[in-house]
This record gives structure tokens, sequence and C-alpha cells, in this order.
């Protein structure tokens, strides 16, 4: 795994692995079940990374989305790709909503709704946390 991947707590963060991407669930939650979706490569130019990856992205975002609507039930999805200090591949991916969502006890604001996510407003996860959200994402995750 790429340093961007490590940075954002792989293993203890990852949802699910797949032949060139990683889900990982952000340590820092701007909302409720935001994700880091990391390519595996060392590239850090979107371009740079093999076709077999992007034809992987379809399958990918199909299971985040549906994963993502039956947990959070989100009004938009955002897909940002930074990179500004993570250098490889990756994109931030936050569900939007107005209001709050729940699992367990953590409860989440969306603080930016409906202008975009208020990235610096976000929750840092304890290891509790992470692990809790962590295993109930799996849970919501399609099979295959």
């Amino acid at each position: 795994m790429n340093e961007t991947i490590r940075k954002f707590g792989h293993p203890a963060t990852l949802v699910r692995e797949y032949a060139h991407w990683v889900v990982l669930l952000r340590p820092s939650q701007p909302t409720l079940g935001s994700l880091v979706l990391a390519a595996k490569s060392e590239a850090t130019a979107f371009a740079d990374l093999p076709a077999e990856a992007f034809a992987e992205l379809a399958r990918i975002t199909r299971d985040i989305e549906t994963a993502l609507a039956a947990g959070v039930g989100y009004a938009k999805l955002n897909y940002l790709m930074l990179m500004m200090v993570d250098p490889h591949v990756h994109f931030h991916v936050i569900p939007r909503y107005e209001g709050t969502r729940s699992h367990g006890a953590l409860t989440i604001a969306d603080a930016g709704w409906p202008k975009p996510p208020a990235l610096a407003e976000a929750h840092a996860l304890d290891e509790a946390q992470t692990t809790a959200l962590r295993e109930w994402l799996k849970g919501l995750w399609p099979s295959g």
C-alpha cells in the first residue's frame, strides 16, 4: 500500500479492498460515512492509472453508493479529488445531507449543507468509533 493509503489509517480503516483500489473509512468525518477511495498504485496523476483501474471504478462507485444510501440516506454524494497534501491518487467520498445522521452514539451534522462540505469541521474518530463505523459499513457493503 502506498503512503497515502497508510496515512488514512490502513489497515484499521479498511472497508473493502479491490484489485486496484481500497475503500477506507475517513478518520476525520465531515459527514457520517465519509470515505477515502484510494488507488493502490504509486501514481500521483489520475491519467497515469492503468486502464483496468478506471474500469474497476464503475463497480466500486456502485458499491459505495449502494452502501451509503442504505446506511446514511444521503441526498448527494461528493467525490473530491483534492491531492494537495497526500500525493497518490485518491478521492474523498462525502455523503451530503440536510441535518444530522447517527450510528450508535455518534451523531454528525453536515455543517456545510447545501454548500461545499465543511472539511475543517470534521469529527475526528477515536479507535472505538473507527472500529464501529468500519464494521457497520462492511456490513452494508454489497456482496460479491
